[in-house]
């Protein structure tokens, strides 16, 4: 895939259907994987993101049907996942929004087989793409719906690829990205993809580990990827532009001793969080750039004793004058626990959707839609 952003919007769609919606149905395939907690919702958010693009639609008179998955079912139905607690929270903020059940109860969501494309298309006029955090997967109703009808992108998506795609194709520098969290297996295409488009790649998280060893300091009891050590080696010989963190609080082996180290951990020991002098760091590289993307907790910060790190950025990217986004999962449950996600300029809505869109420039679900028969 090479960066292609032209995506065609809502304003293509009108245009396609003869400059009038009065009286069209609209599919729209929304990403309403909420979090559910003790039978309720416990945060809208992902259904309230949805409601410029499902307002502008039914100002203009269409009739509309929302879908989404919820969960992972695994092809067939299930109680638990049924949308019928979205449906009702979807009633309140957009009346008349109809919503399919849960997609992935039907087996061919997830294999993208054509004849549940077909049983989702029939009856609808338009198709609109609105759930950028499940456009990185081929899935029936993210490239289905527009090999056959006129498609457009929804409001949410749209601004998640306008700002995705300018920090790839026109930073503001000094570009910074911070990258956290476990496996450097989950995110090595990232971390090569960004290495030549940042000014500073900042790896945390358990993820330093693994670059530890292949820097031949001893680890101890710290989360590692072996069969990632060669690869980690490679980058650092490389003309990367990694900071790695300059110490890191461990645990030792008691369970209960907790303590500031370097970069190499004795026998036993095992590192939660990046160290103070570290967090001091990345955050003097957040506060110095003007442009940051964060992806991945610094280290295990539901423990308050290994918050810190996490904090800190969290911290930079509120305080900063950068452009800042936050791309999701994890970083993004973070910041909004520290409350500071009004501080950034974006959280996107989608983790492995950025990431991916980081790295590769386009998503299945963005090809589909220029390949609509509008586009």
């Amino acid at each position: 895939m090479s960066d292609n952003f032209d995506v065609p919007r809502l304003e293509d769609l009108l245009e396609a259907l003869g400059g009038d919606l009065a009286g069209k149905h609209i599919l729209v395939r929304t990403d309403f994987n909420v979090p559910l907690r003790d039978g309720v919702i416990s945060d809208d958010l992902r259904i309230r993101a949805a409601l410029p693009t499902l307002e502008w639609l039914q100002e203009r008179g269409a009739i509309v049907v929302a879908a989404s998955h919820l969960g992972r079912p695994k092809g067939e139905p299930n109680p638990a996942y049924s949308m019928d607690l979205v449906r009702s929270r979807l009633a309140e903020l957009a009346p008349g929004v109809d919503l399919l059940e849960n997609l992935r109860f039907n087996p061919g969501e997830t294999t993208n087989d054509p004849s549940f494309v077909a049983e989702l298309a029939v009856g609808f006029d338009g198709y609109v793409n609105d759930a950028f955090g499940a456009s990185h997967r081929a899935h029936a109703s993210i490239v289905g719906p527009p090999q056959t009808m006129p498609s457009a992108a929804g409001r949410l998506l749209e601004k998640e690829v306008d700002i995705l795609g300018a920090m790839r194709s026109k930073p503001k520098r000094p570009f910074v990205a911070v990258l956290g969290g476990a496996k450097v297996s989950d995110k090595i295409g990232v971390i090569s993809a960004l290495s030549g488009i940042v000014d500073q790649l900042i790896v945390g998280g358990a993820m330093c580990f693994t670059f530890f060893k292949a820097m031949g300091y001893p680890v101890g009891n710290s989360l590692c990827e072996d069969d990632q050590v060669e690869v980690a080696r490679a980058l650092l010989d490389s003309d990367a532009p990694i900071l790695l963190p300059s110490d890191v609080t461990a645990l030792g082996p008691d369970g209960s001793d907790v303590r500031q180290m370097g970069q190499r951990l004795p026998d036993g020991w095992t590192g939660y969080d990046i160290g103070p002098g570290s967090a001091a760091e990345f955050g003097d590289a957040v506060m110095d750039a003007r442009m940051v993307f964060w992806n991945g907790p610094m280290g295990m910060f539901e423990d308050p004793r290994f918050a810190g790190g996490t904090r800190a950025v969290a911290q930079a990217m509120a305080d900063t004058r950068a452009f800042t986004v936050v791309g999701g999962g994890d970083s993004a449950a973070a910041i909004a626990e520290f409350g500071l996600a009004a501080e950034v300029d974006h959280v996107s809505t989608g983790g492995g959707a950025s990431l991916e869109l980081l790295e590769n420039g386009d998503l299945p679900g963005l090809v589909a839609l220029r390949n609509a028969p509008n586009n």
